[in-house]
C-alpha cells in the first residue's frame, strides 16, 4: 500500500459516527483530511505560505467551501456544464468557517492562509454544513501551521421538544430552533442560526448542549494530532517591534486619545481628530525614520492607544464614544411609504445608521430558483443587502457583491422568514431589498427593522414585527470587569470583545449571529447580554409601532393583483391545454399571468393581472374549465360542428355535448338545413342527461320552446341558465 491512513472515530447519538482521516488524499498540502458521516464525504486541505505578506499587519487567511455535483450525481445547470462562481449557500458556510478559525491564530502570525473544504460525495439527507468547521480545523491539526485550536462547528435542532446535534434534511423540517455553534473545547467562538419565537433560556441551552458535543470533537482532534507529531507548530517571525518606540507613542499620545473618546463627538470627527493627532506624533520624525517606524507607529496608536482608550473609559466611567450609557439606544426616526411607485418602502435610521429598504410584490414566476447540490427548488421570500462605499463615507467603486453583503442579508431574511406569510396564506412573491445610506454599527440590524416597516407599508399581513439590535462586550481579564454594551457603535464592534446580533418579535428570537473574540466568556455573561439586547429589542419594536401599527388593509393601488384558487388535481391538465394551448390563449385574451403548482394531490392556481377586470376574466374562464356540467342546467354554447343527425355544441370550455336533430325545436326535421343552424350560432341549451355507456352529455333546444315541457305550459317559471361558459343564477320569472 503507497499510503499510511490514520482514523478518529466521533460517537454520534442513535448510532451514528463521524470518521477523521488523513494520510490517503491531497498529501502535498500542509495538512488534509476527509471527513466521513454515512456517505457523506468531505475533502479539507491547509496550505500556509512559509514567509508573511510585506507590510501585512492582518491574518490573511482565506476560506472557500465548495460542493462538487458530482457528489450528488448530478450535472450543473447553465451553459458550461461545470462549477462556475461559489453560491450564496457556498458562500455563508465559507463565512461560518472562517468567523471560528480566524481569531485562533496567533495575532502575530501574517502568512497567508487557504483553507480549502471540498464536498466530494453528498448522502441527500446529511447536512454537509454542519461537517465543513470540524473538517477545516482538523486539517490544521494535522498540519504544522500555528493555530490555537483545535475547534469544530454543530448544528443543534429542537425537534418536537427534543434537542438534536446534526440532524439530517428531513428531521430538520420540523424544527423549531436551528443553529450552528463553533467553540473550541473550553471556550464558544461562533453561533449562528434562526429559531421560531424561542426564549433566551432556551437558546443558551441549546448552546450549552452544542458545547458538549463540540469537546468530544476537538479531544479526538487534539489525539490525532499528536499521534501524527503535529502538536508542535512551525517556528516563524512575521512581526519585528521597537518597545522604545511604543512606550513613546503611548506616553505622548494616550491622555489626548482619552480626552478626544470623551469629547461625544459623531463618527467621522472622532475619526478626523484621532488621525490628526496620529500625524502630530509623526510629525518630529523625518521621511527617513518615518518610511521605517510609520507602520509600527499606526500599530501602536490603534492597539495600544485607541483601542485601550475606548475600553478603559467604558470599564472605568461607563462613557461611551457618543456619551451613551451601557443600555442606552441611539435616537431612532423611522418613515413608511417613502418612495410613492414602490410596493412597499420605509427608512429606519438609528444614530448614523440608515438602511432605505423596498418590498416588491410579484408572481410564482418572480421566486427565486435554486439549484443547489444538495437542494433544488425556489423560494417565495427573498431579501437582499447593499452596502455601497458611500455609506461610510469611502472614495472607492462599488464592484460586485461582498461576502459580508451575503452574509448580512441571510441574517436579516432569517429573522424576517418566520413572520413573512407564504403558500396559501400569501400569494405573492415577496422580495426585501435594503439599501444601507449611512452606516456606524449595526446595518444588519437596521435592515430587519426597516424590512418590517416596508412589509406592513406593502400591506404583507405579517405574523408579527419583527426587530433587531445588536449588542457588544468589553472586558478585562485581570480585573474581572466587564460591560455589555446595547446598540453598539461601529469603532466598538472593532475595538470590543464581541458582536452580538439578536432579532425577534415580542414572543421571542427569531435570528442571531454571536462571534466572540475573548477566551472564557461565561454563560452568566452571555444569559445578561441576551437579557440586556432583549429589553433594547423591545425599545426598539416600540418605535418601529409608533411609526406603523399594523400592516396596511390593503395592498396600494399599483400593485399588481393576484387571485389563488384551488383546483382539482384532474383538471390541472385541461386547464393547461395540449402543449400549454389553453392557459397561453387564457392569458393572452385577458393580459394575466398564470401559474398552477401542484401539492397534496391539488392544482393551486395564481392568477395575477393588472386591474380587476382581467382577473375576473381570466378566473371566469378557468371556473369554466373545471366546472362539472349538471344535468337541469341551462347553458349558452356555441355551435362547434354539425352532423346528419345533429349539432355538436361547446356548453364549457372544452365540454362538448349533442344536440339532436329531434331536439331542436317543437317540428320534426328532416335534415340540419331545414334547422337553420349553422357552426357558430351562440344557442340556449339545457342538459338533458348523460349516455350511460360514454358519459356524453345529451342537450335539448325544445325543451325551453313554448310548450317543451309541462312546467314551462304552467308558467312555474324557467331552469337555471348557464351562460358564457360559467353558471349565473337568474331570478325566477313567469313567461308570457
Amino acid at each position: 500500500m503507497l499510503y499510511n491512513a490514520t482514523q478518529k472515530v466521533i460517537q454520534l447519538s442513535g448510532g451514528r459516527e463521524i470518521v477523521i482521516e488523513t494520510g490517503k488524499l491531497a498529501k502535498q498540502a500542509d495538512g488534509s483530511v476527509v471527513v466521513k458521516q454515512g456517505n457523506t464525504m468531505l475533502l479539507a486541505t491547509v496550505v500556509a505560505a512559509k514567509e508573511p505578506k510585506p507590510d501585512c499587519d492582518f491574518m490573511p487567511l482565506s476560506v472557500e467551501y465548495k460542493e462538487k455535483y458530482a457528489a450528488a450525481g448530478r450535472f450543473p445547470g447553465g451553459f458550461l456544464k461545470r462549477e462556475a462562481r461559489p453560491s450564496d449557500y457556498e458562500i455563508l458556510v465559507s463565512r461560518l468557517i472562517d468567523r471560528a478559525l480566524r481569531p485562533l491564530f496567533p495575532s502575530d502570525f501574517h502568512a497567508e492562509v487557504f483553507v480549502q473544504v471540498n464536498l466530494i460525495s453528498a448522502d441527500k439527507d446529511i447536512m454537509p454544513d454542519a461537517l465543513a468547521g470540524l473538517a477545516a480545523s482538523a486539517a490544521l491539526a494535522v498540519s504544522d501551521v500555528p493555530f490555537a485550536g483545535p475547534i469544530s462547528e454543530v448544528r443543534v435542532a429542537r425537534i418536537n421538544g427534543e434537542l438534536v446535534i446534526n440532524p439530517t434534511f428531513t428531521q430538520n423540517a420540523d424544527a423549531d430552533l436551528d443553529i450552528m455553534v463553533g467553540a473550541t473545547y473550553d471556550n464558544i467562538l461562533m453561533v449562528e442560526g434562526e429559531m421560531k419565537e424561542v426564549s433566551e433560556a432556551e437558546m443558551l441551552e441549546a448552546i450549552k448542549f452544542a458545547h458538549a458535543e463540540i469537546k468530544k470533537h476537538c479531544q479526538a482532534q487534539m489525539e490525532l494530532s499528536k499521534e501524527l507529531g503535529k502538536d508542535v507548530k512551525r517556528t516563524y517571525c512575521h512581526e519585528t517591534n521597537d518597545e522604545a518606540l511604543r512606550e513613546k507613542v503611548i506616553a505622548e499620545t494616550y491622555d489626548k486619545a482619552y480626552a478626544i473618546a470623551r469629547e461625544r463627538s459623531a463618527k467621522h470627527e472622532r475619526s478626523d481628530k484621532f488621525d490628526a493627532l496620529e500625524e502630530e506624533f509623526c510629525a518630529q520624525f523625518s521621511e527617513e525614520e518615518l518610511a521605517e517606524k510609520r507602520p509600527l507607529i499606526k500599530r501602536y496608536f490603534h492597539d495600544d492607544v485607541l483601542k485601550k482608550a475606548m475600553r478603559n473609559m467604558i470599564l472605568d466611567e461607563g462613557i461611551r464614544l457618543d456619551g451613551r450609557s451601557t443600555t442606552e439606544i441611539r435616537p431612532i426616526w423611522c418613515e413608511v411609504g417613502y418612495l410613492p411607485c414602490a410596493h412597499g418602502s420605509a427608512i429606519f435610521t438609528r444614530g448614523e445608521t440608515q438602511s432605505l429598504t423596498t418590498v416588491t410584490l410579484g408572481t410564482k414566476l418572480d421566486e427565486k430558483q435554486i439549484d443547489d447540490v444538495l437542494f433544488k427548488g425556489s423560494e417565495q421570500f427573498v431579501l437582499h443587502y447593499n452596502f455601497p462605499p458611500f455609506s461610510t463615507g469611502e472614495a472607492r467603486p462599488a464592484r460586485g457583491l461582498s461576502r459580508r453583503e451575503i452574509g448580512h442579508g441571510n441574517l436579516a431574511w432569517r429573522a424576517l422568514k418566520p413572520m413573512v406569510p407564504v403558500g396559501e396564506e400569501n400569494p405573492y412573491a415577496v422580495r426585501v431589498v435594503s439599501d444601507i445610506l449611512e452606516s456606524n454599527g449595526s446595518s444588519s440590524m437596521a435592515t430587519v427593522c426597516a424590512g418590517t416597516l416596508a412589509l406592513m407599508d406593502a400591506g404583507v399581513k405579517i405574523k408579527k414585527p419583527v426587530s433587531g439590535i445588536a449588542m457588544g462586550l468589553i472586558t478585562d481579564t485581570k480585573s474581572g470587569k466587564y460591560a455589555v454594551l446595547s446598540d453598539i457603535l461601529g469603532d466598538e464592534d472593532h475595538l470590543g470583545d464581541m458582536d452580538f446580533k439578536v432579532t425577534g418579535t415580542k414572543d421571542g428570537i427569531t435570528a442571531t449571529q454571536m462571534d466572540i473574540k475573548v477566551d472564557g466568556l461565561s454563560y452568566e455573561v452571555m444569559a445578561n447580554a441576551l437579557e440586556q439586547a432583549k429589553q433594547g429589542r423591545m425599545h426598539i419594536l416600540g418605535k418601529i409601532l409608533e411609526a406603523m401599527p399594523a400592516p396596511r388593509e390593503d395592498y396600494k393601488p399599483f400593485v399588481p393583483r393576484i387571485v389563488q384558487i384551488t383546483i382539482p388535481q384532474e383538471f390541472i391538465g385541461a386547464v393547461i391545454g395540449p402543449g400549454g394551448k389553453v392557459i397561453q390563449e387564457i392569458q393572452k385574451t385577458t393580459g394575466t399571468t398564470i401559474t398552477i403548482t401542484e401539492k397534496d394531490s391539488k392544482g393551486f392556481v395564481d392568477i395575477f393581472g393588472e386591474n380587476k377586470e382581467a382577473l375576473d376574466a381570466a378566473l371566469d374562464r378557468i371556473k369554466g374549465i373545471v366546472a362539472i356540467p349538471e344535468v337541469g342546467e341551462i347553458y349558452t354554447g356555441k355551435i362547434r360542428s354539425i352532423v346528419a343527425f345533429g349539432a355538436f355544441v361547446e356548453i364549457m370550455p372544452g365540454k362538448d355535448g349533442l344536440l339532436h336533430i329531434s331536439e331542436i325545436g317543437n317540428k320534426r326535421y328532416e335534415t340540419m338545413e331545414e334547422t337553420g343552424l349553422k357552426e357558430g350560432d351562440t344557442i340556449e341549451v339545457k342538459l338533458i342527461g348523460l349516455d350511460p355507456k360514454n358519459g356524453k352529455l345529451k342537450l335539448s333546444r325544445k325543451v325551453l320552446l313554448p310548450g317543451g315541457e309541462k312546467s314551462e305550459e304552467k308558467g312555474e317559471g324557467r331552469p337555471e341558465r348557464r351562460e358564457g361558459h360559467h353558471a349565473h343564477r337568474r331570478e325566477e320569472r313567469k313567461l308570457g
